[in-house]
């Protein structure tokens, strides 16, 4: 089996707000092999810079566009095509965008494989430690208490055991911050859990003076509650408090988790598959923190890809404890795949289908393709 094409499709819904919310477009993944079989996988990246990097054209021996290094491989060499993917965008690549794209075209790739051997991807990846993963509500956070208190009591009452609200009015004052955050608890009740992101808002002081709050409300995790370059900051904070210490889902390739896990000391490692490196670098991710004895729970706000994507990558790792769940409206979240995954008692079924067991809808990627 041969690949005989890779497209980047940009999808993109008409109205856009500049909120934190990556469900508003996205880049598809579509890869075409001699066989008939087709795989899928998305990017979360700035759409038109990710779609630029599978179809640039090569410069020289370590300047390729992932197109032209992908044409005529065998999916199944999937570990000799991420390393020559890497090595031959090294000199405008190695992390960034150029990792967001592997991370796509990697996913594609996976499903490949997985619809050639019938089988579903966790078994190729190795294990079945789940068959279903619990997931938690993933939503912007509301700006005042009551909204607060209205949807977390939503979205418990929908099934959900943990909730986590983010961005939003979050990172400006932590005073506000902490009475949110609470309201989110004392709505939620003793059995449901509840994480704050603060979106990278905080200096130091204001994340340890947020810890001590949070811990003390009973709030599962908060997450980067710095930049994501401030690893010291990190090391210091975590150092400081009991409070799990969220991160990574800005960040690209092995060697940033590495110092996130071992010279930061996170406790919760968050790699976006859409963004990390595909599966194939998020298990490696994930193993590096189970070695550590941290929680690997991976980030997902796109569309029922990513979710597809995550769980199998959940049920493939030994150390995970949720699926990030978005609850946003988007018409792409709801709509690319045929059959959305559902929250059935709070958790998420892991496909049993071949590949990443989803179909994709040509009428939303019609619908909504930038190239109409």
């Amino acid at each position: 089996m041969k690949i005989t094409n890779v497209e980047g499709i940009i999808l993109r819904l008409p109205v856009r707000q500049a909120v934190a919310d990556g469900t508003q477009d996205d880049l598809l993944i579509r890869i075409e092999t001699d066989e008939g079989i087709t795989g899928y996988g998305e990017v979360d990246t700035s759409p038109e810079v990710g779609k630029a990097v599978i179809d640039a054209e090569m410069s020289h021996s370590t300047c390729y566009g992932l197109r032209e290094i992908l044409r005529g491989k065998d999916p199944q060499d999937i570990e000799q095509i991420w390393e020559t993917m890497y090595r031959k965008t090294n000199y405008y690549g190695r992390l960034g965008v150029v990792m967001h794209a592997i991370s796509g075209v990697d996913m594609a790739v996976w499903d490949i494989m997985g619809k050639a051997a019938g089988r579903p991807v966790h078994k190729l990846l190795g294990a079945s430690y789940c068959s279903d993963a619990r997931a938690y509500a993933s939503l912007l956070m509301p700006d005042s208490v009551q909204e607060v208190r209205e949807a977390v009591r939503r979205y418990v009452g929908e099934g959900f055991t943990a909730v986590k609200l983010g961005y939003g009015p979050l990172g400006k004052d932590v005073r506000r911050d902490v009475a949110l955050a609470a309201a989110a608890k004392e709505a939620a009740g003793r059995e449901a859990e509840v994480m704050i992101d603060i979106g990278h808002g905080y200096s130091l002081k204001q994340a340890m003076q947020a810890a001590r709050e949070f811990e003390d409300i009973g709030i599962f995790w908060m997450e980067e509650p710095l930049p994501p370059e401030d690893v010291e900051g990190y090391r210091r904070l975590c150092d400081s408090t009991s409070l799990r210490i969220a991160a990574g889902e800005q960040d690209s390739g092995r060697w940033a988790f590495r110092r996130l896990i071992w010279e930061a000391g996170l406790d919760v490692i968050q790699p976006d598959i859409s963004r990390v490196g595909g599966l194939t670098e998020a298990k490696r991710i994930a193993y590096m923190a189970h070695e550590a004895n941290r929680l690997c729970v991976p980030h997902a706000f796109r569309t029922g890809i990513l979710v597809a994507a995550c769980l199998h990558l959940i049920a493939a790792i030994p150390n995970s404890a949720f699926l990030e769940f978005s609850v946003t409206e988007s018409a792409l979240r709801r709509e690319l795949v045929t059959t959305p995954f559902k929250v059935v008692n709070g958790r998420v079924a892991v496909p049993t289908q071949p590949g990443l067991g989803i179909e994709i809808n040509p009428e939303t990627v019609e619908k909504y393709s930038a190239r109409r």
